[in-house]
C-alpha cells in the first residue's frame, strides 16, 4: 500500500487536507505544518522551483508530518527521475490524456521489476545508500511512492475509462483547466463540469483509484461531497493576497471611520 492509501485509511473516511507552495517558501510549509494540514504540494510545471528547492521542501515537509507531493511538467525520464530522487511521497503529471503517458511515468519512477528506473544509489529518496540492502530499499520505495494522473481535458476525459484502468496511478481532477477545455473558463461549478466530475470519479472508484483535487472555497461543498480522498484548498499565494486584502480593507475602513468622526 502507498503513502497516500495509508494516510487515507488512517484519516477515518475524511478527506485529507493539503496546502500548495507555487514557490519556494519554507516558512508557509512550516505554518501549514503547524495549522494541521496533512499534505503539501511542490509545484514545479508553472513554477520556477528547482529540483534541489524541491528536495530541500520535500525534507522539511517530512520534518513536519506532511504528505509530499511533487507536481512536474511532463513525464520525460529527467523530470520523473529527478523528481523522484528528491523522496516524495506522491508524483503527480499534469494534463494526463492517454494511457501511454501514464506508462512511461510508472516506467521511469518505478525500480525493476515493476519499471525500468535508473539506479542511483545515494538519493534522498533511499536514504542516501545508508542501509546495508539496496535492493530492498528500492521495492520499499516502489511500495511507497504515490503516483497520480491529472484528469484536466476533455481528451482525457472521453478516455477516462482507459486512463482509471492503468495499474499503479491514482486520479489527481483539475476543475479549472476541465472547466476551461469543456468550454467554460472560469466556471468550475458549471453543471457540465460536475457531471463531468461525478463521472471521472465514478469511473475511477470502479477500478480503486483514490481521488485528489484543487479548488477554491466556493467549490468545497461540491468536491466533498463527491467524496474526495485529498483537497488541496490552500495554496501560499492565495493566502498571502487574501491576508493582504483584508488587511488593507481593515486600515481603509479605520481610516475612513476615524475622518468620518473628525468631520462630526
Amino acid at each position: 500500500m502507498n503513502c497516500l492509501r495509508r494516510a487515507i485509511e488512517k484519516n477515518n473516511g475524511r478527506p485529507l487536507l493539503g496546502a500548495a507552495l507555487y514557490f519556494y517558501d519554507p516558512i508557509f510549509l512550516e505554518i501549514a505544518g503547524h495549522m494541521g494540514f496533512d499534505a503539501v504540494w511542490i509545484e514545479m510545471e508553472h513554477v520556477p522551483i528547482s529540483f534541489a528547492q524541491a528536495a530541500d521542501l520535500c525534507r522539511m515537509a517530512a520534518g513536519s508530518g506532511m504528505l509530499t507531493m511533487i507536481r512536474i511538467p511532463d513525464t520525460r525520464r529527467e523530470s520523473v527521475l529527478k523528481a523522484a530522487e528528491c523522496g516524495p511521497d506522491i508524483i503527480d503529471i499534469p494534463m494526463a490524456d492517454s494511457p501511454q503517458q501514464l506508462d512511461e511515468l510508472v516506467r521511469y519512477s518505478r525500480f525493476a521489476p515493476v519499471g525500468s528506473r535508473g539506479i542511483f544509489g545515494v538519493s534522498r529518496a533511499v536514504k542516501y545508500g545508508l542501509g546495508e540492502d539496496l535492493p530492498a530499499e528500492q521495492q520499499r520505495v516502489n511500495q511507497h511512492l504515490s503516483l497520480l494522473a491529472q484528469i484536466e481535458t476533455s481528451t482525457a476525459l472521453d478516455r477516462i475509462e482507459q486512463i482509471a484502468a492503468v495499474p499503479e496511478i491514482d486520479i489527481f481532477i483539475g476543475p479549472a483547466d476541465l472547466a476551461a477545455s469543456l468550454g467554460y473558463p472560469g466556471q468550475t461549478s458549471h453543471p457540465a463540469v460536475l457531471r463531468a466530475a461525478e463521472r471521472i470519479i465514478s469511473t475511477a472508484r470502479r477500478f480503486d483509484k483514490k481521488i485528489v483535487t484543487a479548488c477554491a472555497p466556493s467549490d468545497f461543498s461540491h468536491w466533498t461531497r463527491m467524496g474526495v480522498d485529498l483537497l488541496f484548498c490552500a495554496n501560499d499565494i492565495s493566502c498571502l493576497k487574501h491576508g493582504a486584502q483584508h488587511a488593507l480593507a481593515a486600515a481603509q475602513q479605520a481610516i475612513q471611520a476615524t475622518a468620518a468622526d473628525r468631520a462630526q
